[in-house]
């Protein structure tokens, strides 16, 4: 892989030496082992360690399919879904793997005793397949995490709706923590370039999420004036909410969970925020009962944050925990909006509250290329920065998702893949230092 490096570092490597550069025969990738699927069988899910089951795996390099390219992975980052694949909840991923190598003999490649995870990536384009115009090898190159196949006429409205709509890295196959993945083509966006390797590589799922859920017409749609509550407002997710709620024109009341977690959302200009650890609520009375009152103590404490708005909008992804206080909490006639169930799927609310009060209860889930697209573009114009805490090995992927796992990290924590180093990738200088303290903004928390 060093010439491989080489000749991205050089910075001045034609085109048409990376379409002729050298490949291995094979490269190293963070995999998760079929064999492995019952490890953690009878253990509670926040036993299970991401450690155990992920592996360093040196694996071939797949044939390409038309509309595809390969990728030189210089940096990836961890999401959630690597979370859920290296414990194997709530299901297996080899189910998603085996079922997406019936649908065709391409589709086959990804049917393996091996996973490649990972559903972000920074790097540059070495190969293309046959049908691929728009992007040539030696791009610098992010990439989105939608895997659509678009022949069913569902997908074309928005892909989102593709009847074979998957999560790149999660449902397929050769995902991004690794030297080299393969994306469709249309998965790759251009690389903003003020950024570094791991700054450019982390936004891309959450980012993309986050756009979706709060400001697309296909979520919810945010406007200027709207309250946004906004759950775990300095995490992964709710760093972006939080940022495309102040830029849109409307009022974040960002929850967070502790008085670190309280200075970083006011550091990007939040001015109402929730701090759950001095606050104490306890939503739940048992496994089984809710506590109303400590939704209307929630409430309140809204109400008297926003002189007495009741949120227009609830960014859930939290689930169980907090489904029941959004649905309570949300005004006459607001949208909960959710994306997520980190702390269990098995919802439960008062239905009262729903339907009497006419409010809308909104599902969300990734975001389709457009959405994608704009969303990096605001990265690209500095409008939204990156929110890395943390940067590790990719022989360190075990660790880093434990800590995503545990919530130990804010913000998003990223993998230096290819890149020896961090800091490395950045193209305009200028850009960078008029936007360096809101780059850094997370960095070392």
């Amino acid at each position: 892989m060093q010439n491989i490096l080489d000749a991205i570092q050089a910075a001045d490597t034609s085109s048409e030496e990376f379409a002729t550069i050298e490949l291995p025969d094979s490269f190293q990738a963070i995999t998760v082992h079929k064999e492995d699927v019952d490890m953690f069988e009878g253990m509670a899910s926040q036993d299970k360690d991401p450690r155990k089951s992920l592996h360093l795996d040196d694996v071939a390099i797949p044939e390409l399919a038309p509309g595809e390219a390969l990728v030189a992975v210089m940096a990836s980052s961890i999401n959630y879904n690597t979370v859920w694949t290296s414990i194997f909840e709530p299901v297996s991923t080899f189910e998603f793997l085996e079922r997406y190598g019936r649908l065709s003999e391409y589709t086959k490649r990804h049917d393996l005793p091996y996973h490649i995870v990972g559903s972000d990536l920074a790097g540059v384009v070495l190969r293309t397949g046959p049908g691929v115009n728009n992007w040539k090898p030696g791009r610098e190159v992010v990439a989105h995490c939608l895997s659509v196949e678009l022949e069913s006429p569902d997908g074309h409205d928005d892909t989102m709706m593709d009847p074979e709509q998957r999560i790149w890295g999660y449902q397929t196959n050769f995902g991004g923590l690794a030297h080299l993945a393969v994306v469709k083509a249309n998965q790759l966006m251009p690389k903003p370039d003020h950024l570094t390797w791991e700054e450019a590589a982390s936004p891309g799922l959450v980012n993309s999420t986050a756009y979706r859920q709060l400001v697309s017409k296909n979520g919810a749609a945010m406007k200027q004036g709207d309250t946004v509550l906004i759950w775990g407002a300095s995490g992964g997710l709710g760093s972006y909410a939080t940022q495309f709620a102040l830029n849109g024109g409307a009022t974040p009341v960002c929850v967070v969970s502790s008085p670190e977690k309280a200075e970083i959302v006011r550091s990007m200009g939040a001015e109402h925020i929730i701090d759950r650890s001095v606050e104490g609520y306890k939503f739940w009375k048992d496994e089984n009962n809710q506590d109303p009152k400590e939704w209307r103590r929630f409430g309140a404490k809204i109400r008297e944050l926003t002189g007495g708005d009741d949120p227009d909008i609830v960014f859930e992804h939290p689930g169980r925990e907090t489904f029941g206080a959004s649905v309570f909490v949300a005004r006459k006639g607001g949208t909960i909006v959710t994306c997520a169930s980190t702390s269990g799927y098995m919802h439960q609310y008062d239905n009262r509250y729903l339907w009497m009060n006419l409010k809308k209860i909104l599902s969300s889930h990734f975001a389709n290329y457009r959405e994608s697209w704009e969303a990096n573009k605001l990265i690209d114009k500095a409008l939204i920065h990156p929110t890395v805490s943390k940067v590790y090995r990719l022989e360190d992927t075990g660790q880093a998702t434990l800590d995503v796992h545990h919530n130990l990290h804010q913000g998003k924590v990223g993998v230096l893949c290819l890149a020896p180093e961090e800091g490395l990738g950045v193209r305009d200088t200028e850009k960078r230092a008029k936007h360096i303290d809101g780059i850094n903004r997370f960095r070392g928390i």
